[in-house]
């Protein structure tokens, strides 16, 4: 039997999974001591269970990720049968190469950390970079937000006057796979920065005059790629620009950034839990993978196919 735990990351996604499942999410203690030593103790039966924990390591990425490993040894020492690590939004998932001498690979490192707290498996969203599967020496699930932005484009846009634009040239084929479902021409955003210390020049590869714009990616920060990117194609005549993006980290003024942009809209998913500044956000729409994540869970612990979600 599965059962479904979650630490304190994301609450409300944990639970809405648990709804699409059926299941009530397990009674457990994730808090702090004084001194923000976490503590965790799970307050029912899990013996030969097939337990699955949700939690993203979104911030603060540390105290979400302490809270995982520490979940995934108390269900060991509980004798869970199985434990998958369900992680909407896996941090450090941008550390997945050095870029420079004396750097470390961050996500391999964590990768390991989870693989050693005990997990059997692992559940994701929309990685950063797809190579981060073979960091994990367990079986790893990398879900795709994909089939649930489709629905959403569907039902807000005319597809006919509408064409899918990359943010950038490293985002190409994850634009290109929302095109190919969608039946929508291609864009791309090529950045150039001549000189250090210049701004950015923008050159679009396509044609968007008179179009309706979809910006695809996996993450949002700062909000200044996408910014820059609306301004761009807004000045090759495009009618109007809405991005679609998993992961709404969001951080800084990036918020406010994405307010005073001349994007129409940003729809993000629930992957991280929201801010208040979010949800009161005149042009930021958040929609729910609870049901693709449940759907998931569900097969996984059925032993059926999680791919065929895709195809």
């Amino acid at each position: 039997m599965m059962k479904i735990v979650s630490g304190n990351s994301n609450k409300p996604l944990a639970e809405a999974i648990a709804a699409y499942l059926g299941l009530p999410p397990v009674k457990a203690v994730v808090k702090r001591f004084n001194d923000m030593e976490v503590f965790v103790e799970i307050q029912e039966n899990v013996r030969g269970q097939d337990m699955f924990i949700v939690q993203s390591t979104s911030f603060p990425t540390n105290d979400h990720l302490m809270e995982l490993l520490i979940i995934t040894d108390a269900l060991r020492r509980a004798s869970a049968k199985r434990i998958t690590a369900v992680i909407p939004y896996f941090g450090y998932a941008r550390q997945d190469r050095k870029p420079g001498p004396r750097t470390p690979i961050s996500s391999k490192l964590v990768a390991n950390i989870i693989t050693r707290a005990g997990a059997d498996r692992v559940l994701t969203l929309d990685l950063h970079a797809g190579q981060i599967q073979g960091f994990f020496d367990i079986p790893t699930d990398n879900l795709f937000s994909g089939p649930v932005f489709v629905r959403d484009i569907k039902h807000h846009n005319n597809l006919s006057n509408t064409i899918v634009v990359s943010p950038d040239i490293g985002g190409v084929v994850r634009a290109r796979a929302l095109a190919k479902r969608l039946d929508v021409p291609l864009a791309i955003v090529d950045k150039r920065r001549e000189r250090a210390g210049e701004s950015e020049v923008m050159n679009i590869i396509g044609e968007v005059a008179g179009k309706s714009c979809i910006l695809i990616d996996d993450i949002v920060d700062s909000g200044g790629t996408l910014a820059n990117a609306a301004d761009a194609l807004v000045a090759k005549g495009a009618v109007d620009v809405t991005a679609y993006i998993t992961h709404g980290v969001l951080s800084g003024g990036a918020v406010a950034r994405i307010t005073s942009s001349k994007l129409k809209s940003l729809v993000i998913t629930d992957s991280i839990q929201p801010t208040e500044a979010v949800r009161v956000a005149k042009n930021i729409r958040v929609i729910s993978v609870a049901t693709l994540i449940g759907e998931a869970i569900g097969r996984t612990s059925r032993e059926e196919s999680v791919s065929s979600l895709f195809e």
